[in-house]
C-alpha cells in the first residue's frame, strides 16, 4: 500500500459485520475467510477501506462487543492466519483494513476481570470501576445502563458494585489507571504490527468516568431524543455529564494517536451522545494529535432528514467541529437500515448516497445498503440481540439490520451459507441480491459504484473545503473547492419536483452518470423528485 498518512481524508469505508457477510465453512455464521472470498466484490465498489466489526475471542453475549481476548480471533470467525489472509488480500486489491476496537469495556470472562474481582488487593484490583454501596446497600449513584436498568452490578466476591454501561456481562475498564491505558495501547500495537491500517473505536466517549461518581442530573423531557437509545429506554431521562464525556479522555486519545502515527494508521471514533455528539466529534478530531475522524448519530437517527434538518446539522458542524473531520453514515449495525427508517423509494436512496459522497468528511457505507436492502422483520423467536429482547416489542433490537448479506437470488439462504444461518434471510432480500443487480444496468448497486467513482475523480468532493450549506425550499446546496476546482452540489431532498435558482457563476454540468440536472434556458434548475445537480465552475 502506498505510504500516505492522509489516506483517510475523504475516504470511503465499507463496514462489514462478519457474522453476516459470508459463511465459508458451512456453520451458518460468517467468518474471516468468507470476507477473503468476497474482497474482489468489495474492490469492485471502489472503496478505500473496510471496517470489520469485532471478531475477537468472546462469549458473544453482545456478539463480539464483549471481548475476552483482545489479541486472538474467536474460533467462530477463524484464526489469526485467516486475519493475515484478509490483510494480504485486501492490500493486494488496494483496500486498507480497519478493525473494531472495543476498549471501554471487556467481557466478564476476560482474565483481567477474573483477577480484578478476585479480591481488592490483586495487581488488577483497580483495572475496572469498583465502588462501595451506599449505607443502605444501593448502588453508589444513579447511573443507568444503555441496555436498561442500573449501570451497577453487585459482586459478592469483593462486596462492591462494578460499573457496566452496557450489559451486566460487560464491565467497564478504569481508564484512570495508567496500567489499563498501557495494556490497551499494547492491544493496538499488536494489530498494527499484523498489518492493520486503523481502527473504528467503539463508544469512544465512554472510556473515562467521573472519579467522584457524582449523580447525573435529570434531562428535561423537551430536551430528550432517541438518537442513541430508543425512546422507551429511561437512559434518555438523564443528562450524561458524569458517566461519560470526561475531559481527560483526550489525553488517552493523544497517546493512541502517537502510537498509530509511525504506521500511517487512522481511527474513526463512535461518539454516542444524544445532546453533545457533534461538539464531542469536533473536540476529538481537532488538531493533528487526536483522532482523525469521528461520527455522531445525527444522520443515524429515526427522523427522515428534511432540507432544513440537514442544513441545521451541517451548520452545527461548522460551528462546533469546523476544525475537525466527520465520518458520515446513514446506516450501520446498530440502527434500522435507512431505506426503511426513512421510507425511501429507489430515487431517494440514489439521492442520499450522492449526497453522502459530496459532504465534507469521510464516508461509511454498511454492507447491503448498496443493494437497497430494507430492514428485515425478525420474529421474536428468531431474535438474537439482547437489547431487542429486553425492550420488545416497542423496540425490536438490531437484528433486523444484521441479517445475512444476499449474494444469489436462486439460493434459499442468498448464497450466504449452505445451511440455516444464525439469522434468517428474508425472502424479500433475494430479489435484491448482488447477482440480480449485477445483471441490471439501472440497479442501485451500479449507482453506488458510480457515486464513489465520481467522488474519487473530483478532489473538491473528497478533500476540498465547503462553503455554508443553504436551503431553498426542499433543495439544499453548497460548493466544494480544492485548488482551482469548485463544484456546485445541489439536492432535491423530496419526492416532489422543485425549482431552484443556482448561485451566480458560469457552471458547467457534470455528473450525468448520477442523473444530474442541467440548468435550463431560464437560468433555473428544474429538479425532478430526489434529483441532484453537480456543476463545475468555469
Amino acid at each position: 500500500m502506498a505510504v500516505n498518512k492522509d489516506w483517510w481524508r475523504g475516504a470511503v469505508i465499507y463496514q462489514i459485520y462478519p457474522r453476516s457477510y459470508q459463511d465459508s465453512n458451512g456453520d451458518g455464521i460468517g467468518d474471516l475467510m468468507g470476507i477473503v472470498q468476497r474482497l474482489p466484490y468489495i474492490a469492485s465498489l471502489g472503496v478505500d477501506a473496510i471496517w470489520i466489526s469485532p471478531f475477537f475471542t468472546s462469549p458473544m453475549k453482545d456478539f463480539g462487543y464483549d471481548v475476552s481476548d483482545y489479541c486472538d480471533v474467536d474460533p467462530m470467525f477463524g484464526s489469526l492466519a485467516d486475519f493475515d489472509a484478509v490483510v494480504e488480500t485486501a492490500h493486494r486489491l488496494g483496500i486498507r483494513v480497519m478493525i473494531d476496537l472495543v476498549l471501554s469495556h471487556t467481557s466478564d470472562q476476560h482474565p483481567w476481570f477474573a483477577e480484578s474481582r478476585a479480591n481488592r488487593n490483586s495487581d488488577k484490583s483497580d483495572w475496572y470501576v469498583w465502588a462501595d454501596p451506599k449505607p443502605d446497600g444501593t448502588p453508589p449513584n444513579n447511573w443507568l445502563s444503555i441496555f436498561g436498568g442500573s449501570a451497577w452490578q453487585w459482586d459478592a466476591r469483593r462486596e462492591q458494585y462494578y460499573l457496566h454501561n452496557f450489559l451486566v456481562s460487560q464491565p467497564d475498564l478504569n481508564f484512570h489507571s495508567p496500567a489499563v491505558q498501557d495494556a490497551l495501547l499494547d492491544v493496538a500495537l499488536f494489530w498494527l504490527n499484523r498489518g492493520c491500517d486503523g481502527f473504528r473505536l467503539d463508544t469512544i466517549n465512554f472510556y473515562m468516568h467521573d472519579a467522584e461518581l457524582r449523580d447525573n442530573p435529570p434531562l428535561p423531557k423537551e430536551m430528550r431524543n432517541a438518537n442513541i437509545a430508543p425512546s422507551v429506554n429511561p437512559y434518555n431521562h438523564q443528562d450524561h455529564i458524569h458517566d461519560k464525556n470526561h475531559p481527560d479522555n483526550v489525553k488517552f486519545l493523544a497517546r493512541l494517536r502517537a502510537i498509530m502515527e509511525p504506521y500511517g494508521a487512522a481511527a474513526v471514533g463512535e461518539v454516542g451522545d444524544a445532546q453533545r455528539g457533534l461538539e464531542i466529534m469536533g473536540q476529538y478530531t481537532a488538531g493533528t494529535d487526536l483522532m482523525q475522524m469521528c461520527y455522531a448519530f445525527e444522520f443515524l437517527a429515526k427522523d427522515k432528514p428534511t432540507a432544513a434538518r440537514i442544513v441545521d446539522v451541517m451548520r452545527q458542524v461548522d460551528e462546533v467541529a469546523g476544525d475537525g473531520w466527520a465520518c458520515w453514515a446513514f446506516s450501520n449495525h446498530d440502527v434500522v437500515r435507512h431505506a426503511t427508517r426513512w421510507d425511501l423509494p429507489a430515487g431517494g436512496q440514489r439521492m442520499f448516497v450522492s449526497l453522502l459522497m459530496a459532504l465534507r468528511g469521510s464516508a461509511c457505507i454498511y454492507q447491503g445498503e448498496e443493494l437497497g436492502l430494507p430492514e428485515a422483520d425478525v420474529a421474536f423467536e428468531d431474535l438474537q440481540d439482547p437489547y431487542g429482547i429486553q425492550f420488545w416489542p416497542e423496540f425490536k433490537g438490531r437484528d433486523g439490520c444484521r441479517t445475512p448479506m444476499v449474494w444469489d437470488r436462486d439460493n434459499h439462504h442468498g448464497g450466504f451459507s449452505a445451511v440455516r444461518p444464525w439469522l434468517p434471510v428474508p425472502s424479500e432480500h433475494l430479489g435484491l441480491s448482488v447477482a440480480a443487480q449485477e445483471d441490471e444496468p439501472g440497479a442501485l448497486l451500479h449507482h453506488y459504484r458510480r457515486a464513489i467513482a465520481f467522488r474519487h475523480s473530483h478532489p473538491a468532493l473528497s478533500v476540498g473545503s465547503h462553503d455554508k450549506m443553504q436551503a431553498q425550499g426542499d433543495v439544499i446546496y453548497f460548493t466544494r473547492t480544492s485548488g482551482d476546482q469548485t463544484i456546485l452540489c445541489a439536492f432535491n431532498v423530496s419526492e416532489t419536483p422543485s425549482d431552484f435558482n443556482p448561485p451566480a457563476g458560469d457552471w458547467v454540468p457534470i455528473g450525468a452518470e448520477l442523473g444530474s440536472a442541467h440548468i435550463s434556458a431560464d437560468g433555473k434548475l428544474h429538479f425532478g423528485p430526489w434529483q441532484v445537480c453537480f456543476a463545475l465552475k468555469r
